[in-house]
């Protein structure tokens, strides 16, 4: 049995829908593999039904994959972040219902188009990933390692020949076809460059001019943002001319989904993109000490997963694609979110129906 009970409704909800088949002998995987635990024929049976309504364009899963607590959730048994960064991706994707993963490291730290290769092997044909690109890109000054404190201004944000560089041609090389999506995070501005939007705005022009093109036609170009007053309907006019999507990004710096939906709309290409990253009035790390080892729901938000089904049905009804993925900062515990949030999504396609 997991390390923590889940609380009295999940632990109905899992009772019947995971087998949990957790072993205690050994917590490193034999030859290099991770095991999925066993899914149970309800929640096939919702990922069954969710590829009958929307074929393969609906793309939900979590950021990262390294958290020892989904054991019983994803993995078979409880294994080690080392091991479960090395093997786990392979695992994760036999999920039924996770079907794309937020590359989070990438915004810290470039990754060269071997290792995205390397990443794209663990997982089936139709795995999608979503790529952030490089701070180093998107935020417009350099910061202490420690504290993040602006240390100086980046010569290097949104430049279009570093962002070709670092982010798109290793990820278009390294993934392929399983590129899903590329989401520029742009970190909240010093007052000088929200003084000066024209300026800015020039800014994107030049990088989505060098970066639109040399992406796969079928992959994403999006922006989220991490500071609200950015959030502007010239900033979405802007991303609908470069065909740029506007990605929801759940954060505490940001207003509630509802009213990021409605920008996102606005960037008017049809595809839906969300990264659900940490429940309203928390910090990251406050939410990480509070729901470790994110083996259940913590913080349940009935209300962003009901927004974020309209959306994503909104989308999909329109022929589009829609991607989601979550943070166990959201409500505790990422792949519970998701078959929440699948859940929400198959409702609100039969309420559309009838």
């Amino acid at each position: 049995m997991p390390r923590h009970q889940p609380a009295s409704a999940q632990g109905e909800l899992f009772e019947s829908e995971v087998r949990q088949e957790q072993s205690t002998a050994k917590n490193s995987p034999a030859e290099g593999h991770v095991g999925v635990t066993s899914i149970s024929a309800p929640l096939s049976e919702l990922a069954a039904q969710l590829e009958a309504a929307f074929g393969k364009r609906l793309f939900l899963g979590t950021s990262s994959w390294t958290f020892p607590g989904w054991a019983g959730l994803v993995w078979d048994r409880p294994y080690n972040e080392s091991d479960l960064s090395r093997h786990g991706l392979a695992a994760y994707g036999r999920h039924p219902l996770l079907r794309t993963v937020s590359l989070d490291r990438t915004f810290y730290k470039a990754i060269d188009t071997a290792t995205f290769a390397k990443l794209a092997r663990q997982t089936p044909d139709d795995f999608r990933f979503v790529v952030k690109a490089p701070s180093e890109i998107t935020d417009a000054v350099l910061r202490v390692a420690d504290t993040g404190a602006p240390l100086q201004n980046n010569p290097f944000f949104l430049d279009p020949r570093r962002a070709l560089a670092s982010a798109v041609q290793p990820a278009v090389e390294g993934l392929g076809d399983k590129l899903g999506a590329l989401v520029f995070q742009i970190s909240p501005l010093p007052a000088a460059w929200l003084r000066n939007s024209q300026a800015l705005l020039d800014r994107f022009s030049a990088l989505w001019h060098a970066v639109v093109p040399a992406m796969p036609a079928a992959a994403l170009t999006a922006v989220e943002l991490r500071d609200a007053r950015m959030l502007s309907p010239r900033l979405t006019e802007h991303l609908a001319q470069h065909r740029v999507s506007y990605c929801v990004g759940l954060h505490d710096r940001m207003p509630p989904a509802a009213v990021q939906v409605l920008a996102a709309r606005s960037a008017g290409n049809g595809n839906f993109i969300c990264r659900w990253n940490l429940h309203h009035g928390l910090r990251y790390n406050q939410a990480k000490a509070q729901w470790a080892p994110f083996d259940r729901l913590q913080a349940p938000d009935v209300g962003t997963r009901e927004a974020l089904a309209r959306a994503v049905v909104a989308a999909l009804a329109d022929g589009h694609r829609a991607f989601v993925t979550i943070n166990n900062k959201a409500e505790g515990s990422a792949p519970l979110s998701v078959v929440e949030l699948a859940r929400a999504i198959l409702r609100e396609a039969r309420m559309k129906v009838a």
